[in-house]
């Protein structure tokens, strides 16, 4: 039985992960910040274990490595997919620097405290016996193509998609691998929430209230028109286990439209559409 760990598993990709790995035969050990979150994961498979794992505590991170080395018995983990994120709505001209901090703290930081906690299982320990694992990071399509007010989320996903690649460069030494899997939407109960918050606050005597609110709008619909969460687990699976796996994966809903086209126009094309889209045009 191949084992994986998964951050961020409470909810969304995560959790979609982890149901859709367990169901494949993995043995899951899945990342959660409560003891509540991780008795769904459980009950849906048997081969999911739930870990208490907050990436911005390193006493947790510890904890978690400890837990997977015992079950290991000497073997090398098979896969971490660290998912572990957040992502909060706000002009960077005015986003709140602790808010802006707390963004790294999880999404960077976190990401790299647990790999390099986690790295000896995959391989870097060679007194393991097993093939070297792999790591897989989810990034997103803000990775490569930045959208207003989500400058906070964007600045730390393309930190990851520089770390990843680095990360694979460096650890050839040692047959580790390194992937980035940048999903686009996808259809997850965040969305059912995200319809009843008050999108534009603190920002409402701004001049980038209504903006907010437009950009809230389209990444609503968009969320609820995305991807099945059951893709993202099979292009895990993917990166995880093909000979030769692709370094960047792009599971993107309409493709041509939503990452093929805008990320080849030049930036100042995108500025203007994107613009006009969300009332972002300086009045005359």
């Amino acid at each position: 039985m191949k084992t994986v760990v998964i951050t961020g598993a409470s909810t969304g990709i995560g959790r979609a992960a982890a149901e859709y790995l367990a169901g494949q035969g993995w043995r899951v050990y899945a990342g959660v910040r409560k003891h509540s979150d991780g008795e769904p994961l459980k009950a849906a498979n048997a081969n999911i274990h739930p870990l208490i794992l907050d990436v911005a505590k390193p006493d947790q991170v510890k904890a978690a490595v400890q837990t997977v080395s015992k079950a290991l018995e000497g073997q090398t983990l098979d896969g971490l997919v660290n998912n572990a994120g957040i992502a909060n709505m706000g002009p960077l001209a005015l986003q709140p620097m602790d808010e802006f901090q707390q963004h790294f703290d999880v999404n960077v930081f976190g990401l790299m405290r647990t790999t390099q906690a986690f790295l000896p299982l995959l391989g870097m320990d060679e007194a393991r016996t097993g093939e070297p694992g792999r790591i897989v990071n989810i990034t997103s399509v803000g990775g490569r193509l930045s959208a207003p007010f989500l400058g906070a989320y964007a600045a730390t996903k393309h930190a990851v998609e520089a770390l990843t690649d680095s990360l694979r460069r460096e650890l050839l030494v040692y047959g580790i691998d390194a992937i980035a899997i940048g999903p686009g939407s996808v259809k997850t109960p965040i969305w059912d929430k995200a319809e009843d918050m008050n999108r534009h606050e603190p920002y409402a005597n701004t001049v980038w209230a209504k903006p907010i609110e437009q950009f809230a709008d389209v990444m609503l619909k968009g969320g609820r028109e995305g991807l099945d969460p059951k893709v993202i687990g099979e292009t895990i699976e993917k990166a995880l286990t093909r000979d030769k796996p692709k370094a960047r994966y792009a599971p993107v809903p309409d493709k041509l439209t939503n990452w093929i086209i805008p990320t080849r126009l030049p930036k100042r094309m995108v500025d203007g559409i994107m613009a006009k889209r969300f009332g972002l045009a300086r009045k005359a």
